[in-house]
Order: structure tokens, then C-alpha cells, then sequence
């Protein structure tokens, strides 16, 4: 039975580059965070919850193998490919990576300090982990 498999930032970045012929990192955040906050560089965005209602994307695993069949043509898109997902902090990755694991993908991994990681005493994002405290690549609008 497939799982969520968890990486760290650093690990993560690592995987993609050494798979880049069946795997893509699915930035899961709204549409103001990847825009604005930024998001890794060669990320996709789909969104697990946007505004303005903040529902859950009905269509968020329809999209996401969409993705996969368009950009890894020949392969099956549940079995051949791997999904890396991000978030914030690690947390929505998870309800989103249970959604894709019930739908049969069997490849689902996360990065489990998001991209802006957990906030510090001072409230503060990117202090003490995440993809960008990482530095690694990233870009915003």
C-alpha cells in the first residue's frame, strides 16, 4: 500500500534533480502565497484551498494527473511518476497527499517544512526552516 513519503527542503530539491524524467514538485498553496510569498523555481501551482471561499479544490486531483499525463507522456501517471508536494509548512501537503494516495497514485511525497516553514518566536516565517531558509532556488512575482 503507497504512502506519504516525507523529505526534508534540502532532500526534496535533491529528488527532483535526480529524477527529473518522472517527477514534479506541485506547489499546493493559494494563489496570493505563490505569487507573492514566492515559490520554488520550476514548481507548478495547483492549489489545495484558494481564495476567495477557501473550499477544498474539487478538482485538485484531476489536475494534478492532467499535469502528469501532459508532461510525462507514455508513462501512467499513477504508477510511474512521483508527485512531490509543498505547502506552507508541511501541513496542507498531507490532507492533499491523502487525497492523491486515495486515488490510487502511488508515489507521493511531501516537503515537510514547507516553503516558508514553521514560525519563530517572534512570529516570523523562514527563520527556522523551509525551502527558502534552505536556499534553495526560489523566485516571486
Amino acid at each position: 500500500m503507497a504512502e506519504l513519503i516525507d523529505l526534508s527542503p534540502i532532500a526534496a530539491y535533491q529528488y527532483l534533480q535526480e529524477n527529473p524524467a518522472n517527477s514534479v514538485l506541485v506547489d499546493i498553496r493559494s494563489s496570493m502565497e505563490y505569487l507573492f510569498v514566492g515559490h520554488p523555481i520550476g514548481s507548478i501551482h495547483i492549489a489545495w484551498i484558494d481564495e476567495p471561499d477557501w473550499d477544498v479544490n474539487p478538482n485538485f486531483v484531476s489536475d494534478v494527473e492532467r499535469l502528469l499525463l501532459g508532461r510525462f507522456k507514455g508513462l501512467d501517471p499513477k504508477t510511474e511518476t512521483a508527485i512531490v508536494l509543498c505547502c506552507r509548512s508541511g501541513k496542507r501537503t498531507q490532507d492533499a497527499a491523502a487525497a492523491l494516495l486515495a486515488a490510487g497514485f502511488q508515489k507521493v511525497l511531501h516537503v515537510n517544512e514547507g516553503f516558508e516553514g514553521e514560525r519563530d518566536e517572534q512570529h516570523h516565517r523562514s527563520t527556522l526552516g523551509g525551502w527558502r531558509f534552505h536556499g534553495l532556488p526560489w523566485e516571486q512575482c
